[in-house]
């Protein structure tokens, strides 16, 4: 069982968190799921049709992908097993996922 956190609450990463939701619940394979987005309404919106689809509760949080620090803290707080990126911002997001293990190390 594994932690995922998905960046991104467009279209794509509403599809995920359903999708990886539906795993959950079917196979237990993520036994934590996170959404964050840069708008938390878009989150908090995904999150309740992920409930009412699946039964299954998936948590939220605002970030910029932009901010590196900021998604730090966010993996920090999350502790993934797995980062799902679906932003249009792939390198800051390496940045930060390569500064948090750097600091794990």
């Amino acid at each position: 069982m594994a932690k995922i956190l998905i960046i991104g609450a467009g279209g794509v990463g509403s599809v995920v968190a359903h999708k990886c939701a539906q795993a959950a619940k079917e196979t237990g394979v993520f036994e934590w799921i996170t959404l964050a987005s840069r708008t938390l309404s878009r989150c908090t919106d995904v999150a309740r049709s992920v409930k009412a689809r699946t039964g299954v509760d998936i948590d939220t949080a605002q970030v910029d992908a932009d901010n590196v620090p900021e998604l730090c803290r966010l993996i920090r707080q999350v502790k993934p097993d797995l980062v799902c990126n679906l932003t249009v911002r792939p390198i800051k997001l390496l940045i930060g996922a390569l500064r948090f293990s750097t600091v794990l190390d």
